[in-house]
């Protein structure tokens, strides 16, 4: 994967949760960023297998 196929989204939360998935986060040995990655992909694979792939790019309805 080339660096101009990342995405990059900005995340607000509120303090507390910040303080919790960074402890998360040091605990597990990962940044912030690596633990928000890695919870995405681990809440994608469980949708995924509850309700079969998700479509692509165009394949995408338009309902959300």
């Amino acid at each position: 994967m080339q660096k101009k196929d990342i995405k990059h989204i900005g995340l607000r939360m509120v303090p507390q949760l910040y303080q919790k998935i960074k402890y998360i986060a040091g605990h597990e040995g990962r940044s912030i960023n690596g633990q928000a990655y890695y919870l995405i992909q681990k809440c994608i694979r469980e949708f995924e297998k509850e309700n079969g792939p998700i479509p692509l790019d165009d394949q995408t309805p338009d309902k959300f």
